[in-house]
């Protein structure tokens, strides 16, 4: 496995949290554990994908500016993240937060799959997309 089929993998899972949460409604159990779920997932995944795709990208002038772009799209969705953990679940802005939140995070997906990736394809070597797919996996496996 490469880097981009393991960061791919974790956008399918992030996409498919996103859906079920804005399908929640009120102060649910459903809702408070579906949050709880994808918070976590995209603060590891966020972690993760900068020291194993990010950082190794801003090394190189032709990916430099869309890595920095991407690190700051996760500070971002943080802040968003932040916005709904002070809002009242049962409040109908959560419900708007969370629905910001699911656009940002598939346009920063979406952005990174049709053109960082691309990018990074050409700077990374078959070895180091190996080799970045291993280290990103090993840190999931050991923070979520």
């Amino acid at each position: 496995m490469n880097i981009f089929e393991a960061l791919r993998e974790d956008h399918t899972l992030q996409r498919n949290l996103l859906k079920e949460l804005i399908e929640t409604s009120g102060d649910s159990s459903e809702r408070v554990q579906i949050f709880k779920k994808i918070k976590k997932e995209l603060s590891v995944h966020a972690d993760a994908e900068e020291r194993h795709f990010y950082v190794p990208l801003i090394t190189s002038d032709r990916t430099q500016e869309k890595a920095r772009h991407g690190i700051a799209e996760h500070h971002e969705i943080d802040e968003l993240i932040e916005e709904l953990e002070n809002t009242e679940y049962s409040s109908s802005a959560w419900l708007k937060i969370a629905k910001q939140l699911k656009e940002k995070v598939e346009h920063h997906l979406d952005e990174e799959e049709h053109e960082v990736f691309q990018m990074a394809g050409k700077v990374f070597t078959q070895e180091q997309k190996n080799n970045l797919a291993k280290d990103y996996l090993s840190y999931l496996d050991n923070n979520r």
